[in-house]
This record gives structure tokens, C-alpha cells and sequence, in this order.
């Protein structure tokens, strides 16, 4: 009898230093998967239709919206980004976990569609931190870094409705954090009370 999959959502603003923390967490793991984003926006060179992206045409997107085919969705710079639902479901039936890097609003979308989703937000330890690793990366006009800690603000505002709340000091440290949780939530009696039907 094999145990389904989670599906585990990540959060937290630009520069808390989600992807490392998640790489770290599930390296070497087959039993996780990042979900693939359909988008509406054309491939990069390199890129594979299925691995990067689901790549379709506005059309396509938003007959998958209206089909309620995508679990959540939004516009960034007039390119659309969606979560598939049947990909998400399909991972997690064969016990595979699934982890969504989005924004709180996508975040709340699956929340209201998924509510057993696993919402994980991160967070550097304070917001002076974060604006020292935001000029430390020399990648952001002065101006996009005000816009990114306004936005660091807000979501901190919104992110009321996570499960979990780590705080990414040591890249080292909040992987472990992360991997304990996702460990965690499969033994939970709500995930595994099928065990009990045996007796």
C-alpha cells in the first residue's frame, strides 16, 4: 500500500533564498518533484515543451482557466502562468510530492481549491537583512529593490493563512527545517489512517 503524495506550496519574497533552500532540502530525493507551470509566453532557446514549461497559446490558457483546469493562475509582464491541475494530481497519486514555488496570491488560489496543500512561507530574519542580500546580489536598480521590500511588506501582510513559517539565516538549517515538515506531514494520522482499516 503506498503512501499518496503532499502537495507542498513555498512562498516568500524575492531574495529570502527559497530555491536554495528547497534544492537543499530535496537533493537526492526521487520521491519529489517541482510542479511544471503552463505559460503563455514563448520558449526560451533550450527550452523543452513539458520540462521547463507547458507551452500554449493565450487561446489554449484560457480555455484550461475556464475549464478549471489550472489549480491557480496569474499575469506577470502580459505573459500568463498557471499550476496544472492534472499534472499536480497525477504526481501525487503515483506518491510523489509535489512543490509549487509561487506568490501569496497563487498561494491563496490553491488554498481555496487544495485547503490539505501544505503552505510553507520563507523568510530572511528581518526585513534589513533582506535588503542586504537584495544590493548584495547587484542584480536590482535602486528602484526595483524598493518595489521588491514594499512587496516583501504586503506579503508579510498577507501571509496569514501558511502552515509554517521558516526563517532562512542558514541555507543548512531552514533545508532541514523544510525536509522535517515534508517528513512530518506524511505521518500525519490524517495521511496514514488507511493503515488503521487493515486491523
Amino acid at each position: 500500500m503506498k503512501d499518496k503524495g503532499k502537495l507542498f506550496v513555498i512562498s516568500g519574497p524575492s531574495g529570502a533564498g527559497k530555491s536554495t533552500v528547497v534544492f537543499k532540502a530535496t537533493e537526492g530525493r526521487d520521491d519529489v518533484c517541482f510542479s511544471t507551470s503552463v505559460t503563455t509566453r514563448k520558449p526560451r532557446p533550450g527550452e523543452v515543451d513539458g520540462k521547463e514549461y507547458f507551452f500554449v497559446d493565450l487561446e489554449q490558457f484560457d480555455e484550461m482557466v475556464k475549464n478549471n483546469e489550472l489549480l491557480e493562475h496569474a499575469t506577470y509582464v502580459a505573459n500568463s502562468y498557471g499550476t496544472p491541475r492534472a499534472y499536480v494530481e497525477k504526481q501525487i497519486d503515483a506518491g510523489i510530492d509535489v512543490i509549487l514555488d509561487i506568490e501569496v496570491q497563487g498561494a491563496r488560489q490553491i488554498n481555496e481549491k487544495k485547503p490539505d496543500a501544505v503552505k510553507i512561507f520563507i523568510i530572511p530574519p528581518s526585513l534589513q537583512d533582506l535588503e542586504r542580500r537584495l544590493r548584495g546580489r547587484g542584480t536590482d536598480t535602486e528602484r526595483a529593490i524598493e518595489a521588491r521590500l514594499i512587496r516583501a511588506r504586503q506579503e508579510y501582510a498577507e501571509a496569514d493563512f501558511y502552515d509554517y513559517i521558516i526563517i532562512n539565516d542558514d541555507a543548512e538549517s531552514a533545508a532541514k527545517e523544510l525536509a522535517a515538515i515534508m517528513v512530518a506531514e506524511r505521518c500525519k494520522y490524517s495521511h496514514r489512517a488507511h493503515y488503521l482499516k487493515e486491523v
